[in-house]
């Protein structure tokens, strides 16, 4: 059974050390890499939902992401794009779905009143992940 490492990437600072992270789990596992990236969607009720990324920008940073992976030593990084009302939900979903053996993001810096107001992605996904998770900063 082929193993998986899973590393999310959402355009921040901290992608480029996930995205080494990953290599680096992935190569001492000898599981495939999928970079995966998840397009936040907004619903305000009444209008049609509006995609943070949309197409042309997921695609531009899942290839910038494959060059960095690619650069690390990951020949063949597998590159998913997904669409998502909860970000962590999206990823944890995709996981679960595909078997992941480990998932690796990275945080950014948010202030404890801000995260207590909207959550954090990578908090969730340590929660509820199936599987071992790594964050890095």
């Amino acid at each position: 059974m082929t193993k998986t490492v899973l590393c999310a990437i959402d355009g921040n600072l901290h992608d480029q050390e996930a995205i080494r992270l990953s290599v680096a789990i992935a190569a001492g596992m000898d599981a495939k890499l999928n970079l995966l990236a998840v397009d936040h969607v907004n619903f305000d009720g009444r209008s049609a939902p509006v995609h943070e990324l949309g197409h042309q920008k997921v695609q531009e940073l899942l290839t910038k992401s494959r060059d960095i992976a690619i650069e690390a030593g990951c020949p063949d990084p597998r590159m998913t794009a997904v669409a998502g009302r909860d970000i962590a939900r999206a990823i944890l979903n995709y996981a679960e779905e595909q078997h992941v053996d480990h998932i690796v993001l990275g945080t950014g810096e948010k202030m404890f009143v801000e995260r207590l107001l909207i959550g954090s992605v990578s908090h969730d996904v340590v929660l509820g992940a199936h599987c071992g998770v790594s964050v890095a900063r």
